[in-house]
């Protein structure tokens, strides 16, 4: 069933909006409580009726996002995280982690606004979109870096089994000369990137 929101509704859409619902969800709560009126696809006399009479509320409401925007636009949010082995993060950072983050700065912007063209599931640079209201968006960095103490720690078993292959190669050495043979050399493993990784984020 399609409405027209009366009032900006958390999750579902802005003032003038039209969108979809439930038969029960519009009946048993949007229209009983004015959050919303019906939108007659064969009643555009009604729509146009609605929609001038909503005007001044959708242009307050596109004022408001426009000075989130103003907030918004060009930020720049940094992210210690802890890192698997893998070099993935111990989960993903959701738009709703970013929306309380927000809130705690002081702006509110809604987890539905949100979206990222790339999940943000490993350390790196992202860009976030906010879409505020019709024709109002905004754009905000995202950096997700290792956390320095998790760095420390990796950095440190890294030089502890450096040492240990280094023993242990060289005894392979002594005795592969012996034998005449010639030493193979293995590709990092993932371990070792992320102790390369670390490194890295200690020495910046």
């Amino acid at each position: 069933m399609k409405v027209i929101l009366t009032e900006k509704v958390a999750s579902l859409g802005n003032v003038g909006e039209v969108v979809n619902v439930s038969a029960g969800h519009a009946r048993n709560f949007l229209i009983p409580m004015q959050k919303a009126v019906l939108a007659d696809d064969s009643n555009k006399a009604q729509m146009n009726h609605y929609n001038k009479m909503l005007a001044k509320k959708v242009g307050e409401e596109k004022s408001a996002a426009e000075a989130i925007k103003k907030q918004v636009d060009g930020l720049k949010i940094d992210l210690i995280k802890k890192v698997g082995s893998n070099g993935r993060l111990f989960g993903t950072v959701t738009t709703a982690e970013l929306s309380s983050i927000l809130a705690e700065k002081g702006i509110e912007v809604e987890k539905r606004v949100l979206s990222v063209d790339n999940p943000i599931k490993s350390v790196g640079s992202y860009t976030v979109k906010a879409k505020l209201f019709s024709e109002v968006e905004a754009e905000f960095s995202v950096k997700v870096e290792m956390d320095p103490k998790q760095a420390e720690e990796i950095k440190a078993k890294a030089e502890a089994a450096a040492k240990k292959k280094k023993a242990k190669a060289e005894a392979g050495e002594e005795e592969g000369e012996e034998n005449g043979e010639a030493k193979e050399i293995q590709p990092l493993t993932d371990e070792q990137k992320l102790a390369k990784e670390a490194d890295e984020l200690l020495r910046s």
